[in-house]
């Protein structure tokens, strides 16, 4: 693996947590949190260097969809137009192995998906047994009850992430009829409580200015969020094409968060973002991995092509995948697409490196 894309990918991961802990600001108990979360992204840095150095690439970030269940049917939801069945899911105990194994390896970010990972009893048992692993867990918010508030309170590590697709009648046509309101009230509670939340926004050409003007953001911010995943719409639903970001959309959207992050003093992250500094794609390995609900190890969440099963194998062992690799070798063809994500646009291309696997794989 290049050393200078490994280095720029650790310089990038410390500015984000050095922005990060501006949210932090009024109160000690988050600031405590996150000083230690710097000092564990540091050690993270070491344990990743170290596993390279006996040829084992571990990302910084994972993402990991806990189930493919939902208690939603949101119009153009990726994960239900990839079709994964509900049965084989990873059993709670095997996730447990496999949070583990992460931390030991040195990814520092966990990323928690489903489907909604609420369905799955026991998740913050789990992220209990972790604590120098930050968890954002993005939720459809419906299902965070005061129970589940009192158990955030006493893990900071996790973050609920909440998705929202702009202003109420965007939400509810995509989510269901009263969804928005339902959610804000989540959010006021968990801002109540004290639990540092975020919000997740789905950008498309159709809810691009709305989802990006300061006091949309602002209003969330004052209820409490202070971390803003903008993720560009990928077109996996057939006929939906049209609601994907143009060209300047794109590198406006970038633009923007980096605008609303230094104003508002809150976290905005941009999904893919600008891929280009780091020579194309940062899937499959060089920057996160995917694990889907039955434990195959993905290159990204909308790209569900796997050629390994942590069912079967290690997580260390199942990143050496012959099929992750040639992706990774070749991340300058999946140069940034017209579709929020080169590898689904290509994905004719990868589907054809599980058919004739490459040589020594």
């Amino acid at each position: 693996m290049d050393s200078e894309h490994i280095a720029a990918m650790n310089a990038n991961l410390a500015r984000l947590f050095r922005a990060g802990l501006r949210v932090t600001f009024g109160s000690p108990r988050r600031l405590a949190f996150a000083l230690r979360t710097l000092l564990a992204q540091k050690l993270a840095v070491r344990r990743r260097a170290r596993w390279e150095r006996m040829g084992v690439h571990v990302p910084p970030y994972l993402i990991v969809s806990v189930t493919a269940r939902c208690n939603l049917r949101c119009r153009g939801c990726y994960a239900r137009a990839h079709g994964r069945s509900p049965d084989g899911e990873l059993p709670l105990a095997r996730l447990g192995e496999i949070l583990a194994e992460a931390e030991d390896l040195g990814s520092s970010v966990v990323f928690l998906a489903g489907g909604e990972p609420f369905l799955r009893p026991g998740i913050l048992d789990l992220t209990g047994e972790r604590r120098r692993t930050l968890f954002p867990v993005f939720t459809n918010g419906l299902l965070i009850d005061d129970g589940i508030i009192a158990r955030l309170r006493r893990q900071p590590h996790v973050v609920p992430v909440v998705s929202l697709e702009g202003h109420e009648a965007a939400t509810d046509a995509r989510r269901g009829r009263g969804v928005y309101r339902r959610v804000r009230e989540v959010i006021a509670r968990l801002g109540a409580a004290g639990v540092l939340c975020g919000v997740s926004l789905t950008v498309t050409r159709g809810n691009f200015a709305a989802v990006t003007d300061p006091d949309f953001v602002r209003a969330f911010k004052d209820a409490g969020c202070g971390v803003f995943f903008f993720v560009e719409y990928v077109p996996v639903a057939p006929g939906t094409g049209g609601l994907v970001l143009d060209g300047g959309q794109r590198a406006e959207l970038i633009r923007r968060a980096e605008t609303l992050q230094e104003r508002l003093k809150v976290l905005c992250i941009p999904f893919p973002g600008d891929e280009g500094p780091y020579g194309g794609c940062l899937s499959a390995g060089r920057g996160f991995v995917h694990v889907a609900p039955d434990g195959g190890l993905e290159p990204c969440p909308f790209a569900p092509f796997s050629d390994a099963s942590l069912k079967k194998t290690s997580l260390k062992e199942a990143l050496r995948s012959g099929f992750l690799r040639t992706l990774r070798e070749n991340h300058s063809l999946l140069t940034e697409s017209d579709g929020g994500c080169a590898l689904w646009t290509n994905r004719a291309w990868v589907e054809s490196l599980l058919a004739d696997p490459p040589v020594g794989a």
